[in-house]
Order: structure tokens, then sequence, then C-alpha cells
């Protein structure tokens, strides 16, 4: 039985695992998919008797697990953020490789939704998941701001921005956690009402189906896209790394 999972913290909102199995049973694949919430990255290395063949990992570990890794991808390098690992058997031991698929789900959904007027966007949030989305914007040459609550290089605070910024940036993307279950009242403080029909929303999180965020923009016209698809993108990309690197051992 091949072995696989999930490390982050908490793991409640996560159904990566029901993904997995849902397709490990349609495909009769004999494998398994667990979830391992680790309550701090420290309790990693226990993981590494069990077995497994490949991780995911969400918040709060995309760039804490960097450390533990023997190799990154090239992506996974270049955004300092790793959400797929893969456990490597050779005669000396067990090589893990990091890299990320959050590019690949992300940049496929978006192209699904994008408009030639989506040109300038806002990215709330500066964590892991942030950077796959700046990544992916650079890619498309989609001009950005970064947006936080606290002050930084490269990126403005909530109380800077205003109502013309949010006007001309018609793509906004969130990837804090904000709105995710079971904290779903809460959502970023943006001027919601310098939002128009021209606007896209994509939310990374996908519980609950419609944020407080996409409800906001939504009432003002705006088209709105959760992370289920996503999810959906960056799984089936681990899957293929996964089975590759079997194949290179």
């Amino acid at each position: 039985m091949r072995e696989f999972g999930l490390i982050g913290y908490p793991l409640g909102h996560s159904f990566s695992a029901s993904f997995f199995a849902e397709k490990f049973k349609k495909e009769g694949i004999a494998a398994e998919y667990r979830n391992y919430p680790l309550e701090q990255i420290a309790d990693f290395p226990d993981l590494l008797e069990q077995g497994l063949e490949g991780l995911n990992v969400t918040v709060p570990y995309k760039q804490e697990i960097i450390s533990y890794l023997d190799t990154l991808s090239p992506t996974a390098e270049a955004i300092h953020a790793v959400n797929t690992i893969s456990f490597i058997k050779s005669k000396g031991g067990v090589k893990l490789a990091g890299d990320n698929t959050d590019i690949i789900g992300f940049r496929r959904s978006l192209e699904e939704h994008l408009e030639s007027w989506h040109s300038s966007a806002l990215v709330l949030g500066t964590g892991g998941s942030s950077r796959a989305v700046a990544y992916v914007l650079e890619q498309l040459g989609i001009g950005y701001t970064m947006l936080s609550r606290t002050s930084g290089q490269g990126r403005i605070t909530y109380g800077e921005l205003d109502a013309k910024k949010v006007t001309e940036s018609t793509l906004i993307i969130n990837t804090t956690p904000l709105g995710m279950h079971p904290k779903v009242a809460t959502y970023p403080d943006l001027p919601y009402q310098a939002i128009t029909p021209r606007h896209l929303l994509f939310d990374l999180v996908y519980n609950p189906e419609k944020t407080e965020f996409l409800k906001r923009g939504g009432q003002e016209g705006a088209s709105t896209v959760n992370g289920h698809d996503m999810l959906i993108y960056q799984a089936e990309a681990s899957w293929d790394i996964w089975n590759n690197s079997v194949q290179n051992k």
C-alpha cells in the first residue's frame, strides 16, 4: 500500500484526504492519503519513519519546511515556498525533494476566468501562497501590488489602500485565511464600494464555497472564483510529480 498525506495546522478545513480517497477508489490505486496535523514543524522528522512516498504541505509550513528538504525544484526555489514533497529512496537513504504545484493550480484556474482588462492586480497577504500567486502574475505579465497588515518592502498596508487603487486593480486575489471555515464571518478590510462589474475576485479559500470576501465583491457586480478548482489542479500535479519521482528512482 502506497502512503501519502498532508501536513499543516490545523487541518480540519482540508478535503485533500477525501479528494485522494475518491481518486484512488475510482482509479483502482492501492494507496492511502492521510492528514498529519503538526502543531510545530519540529515534529516533521517523526514522519520520516512512516514509509511515505509523498506529502502535500499547507499553511503555515510552506516556507518553514524548506530547511528539512534536500533539494528544491526551480519553481519552489524561485518563490521560496513548497507545497509538495517527494520521498525519493536510494541506496544512501531517503532524499526529500520539494516542489510547488500551487503555481500550476492557480494559473490554470485563473486563466479560465481572465479577461483582457484584468491587467492590474491586488494580492492580499504575503505568505507562501502569495508568492505562488505573484509568480504566476509575473508569468502572465499582470502588474500587481501586495497588500499586508504590516508595512514592508514591496507592499502596502490596508490603511494605505484607497478606493482609486481598488477600482484600478480589476483583479483582486485573497491568499489569506480570512473567511475560511470556521471563521466564516471574517474578510479582508477593503473599500468594497469601489469594486465594479469589471472586477474578478479570486479567493484561494474553498471552504466555504462563497466567502464573505466573494459575497461582498459579488454584491458590487464582480465575477468571483473560489479555490476549489485550484486545489484539484494542484493535487493532480502533485500526483504526477510523485509518480515521476518513482519512475526516476
